[in-house]
């Protein structure tokens, strides 16, 4: 099969390779995916995991990515809960290849059933922004209808997802981000707008929630602007400052069958809209994933035609 694979972690995107790999084999528990669309997170290429085993052993060379949307090929011994030819949507584990090929081994527990009526370029597209979102809001925000919530990038993949579910479950929403984001902050559901090179954002009033996404300067700034009781969540490590009397907590994204399952019927009936940026084919990919200019969204590689 056709997969992209790094080898050297210095070199970041620039040493992505399309390279022929052995197709793989489904153990106990898995499933083996034929891939249609990848979603891909360039962050990732500093995880650890993406390099090493759980035993801190190098495993290069490695396939990025994580999400997928795709159909099930193979059965591994023990699998229940999926059929060959179902189409689904996953994340996959990340200390294993990914999903930047034409196929993938997964746990079936990590993949949700991806309905007929959702293309899988948007499937790919939720995995990773969408649980993130949720998890993040739900879960260890402890969102509440009628709170204010604080999402910075809100016109990215992530914070557009956070913007537009949180609106949903009854918040006042306000998006940060470069100026000319301001229009997209707004369309996905946001109330106010705060451009974080222009305007003070020591500026905004008291809220519930801060979903930081950015982390640095702006997260220890962000801090003081919750309001007592409230929380500062977190996807880029530990707070540099903490709510004066408020809760701060960071995570990493877990895939959740149900959850998943759950922003997909968002996106089925319209509540929901994914963010997608560029969209390239496998062979483009390693130009994809090396952009010249910033770009909004989430790059999608389109695995199969």
């Amino acid at each position: 099969m056709k997969a992209i694979v790094v080898t050297d972690q210095a070199a970041g995107t620039a040493g992505m390779t399309l390279v022929e790999r052995p197709e793989p084999q489904a153990a106990i528990n898995d499933v083996v995916v034929q891939v249609h669309a990848s979603g891909f997170v360039p962050t990732e290429l500093a995880w650890p995991s993406t390099w090493t085993d759980r035993l801190d052993r190098d495993r290069t060379p490695s396939i990025p990515g994580h999400e997928l949307a795709g159909v099930v090929t193979a059965l591994g011994y023990g699998t229940t809960g999926l059929s060959v030819g179902q189409r689904v949507v996953g994340l996959a584990d990340w200390y294993r290849d990914g999903t930047l090929a034409e196929y993938v081994a997964i746990e079936a527990r990590n993949l949700a059933p991806l309905p007929g009526d959702v293309d899988f370029t948007v499937g790919a597209s939720l995995p990773i922004s969408g649980l993130t979102a949720w998890q993040g809001l739900f879960e260890h925000g402890r969102f509440q209808a009628g709170q204010s919530v604080l999402v910075h990038g809100a016109a990215g993949a992530v914070g557009s997802m956070v913007t537009q579910l949180a609106r949903e479950a009854g918040a006042y929403v306000i998006g940060t981000g470069r100026a000319a984001d301001r229009q997209t902050v707004l369309d996905f559901g946001a109330k106010e707008f705060v451009d974080l090179d222009n305007d003070a954002l020591e500026d905004v009033g008291g809220v519930d929630l801060v979903f930081d996404v950015i982390g640095g300067d702006i997260g220890k700034r962000s801090a003081g602007l919750i309001r007592a009781g409230g929380t500062l969540v977190s996807i880029v490590g530990p707070a540099e400052a903490r709510p004066a009397d408020g809760l701060a907590v960071d995570f990493v994204v877990e895939s959740d069958r149900a959850q998943l399952s759950e922003i997909v019927q968002r996106v089925r009936d319209g509540r929901l809209r994914t963010n997608i940026g560029n969209v390239s084919p496998l062979e483009d990919a390693v130009a994809a994933l090396n952009p010249t200019e910033r770009r909004k969204g989430k790059t999608i590689i389109r695995v199969r035609p």
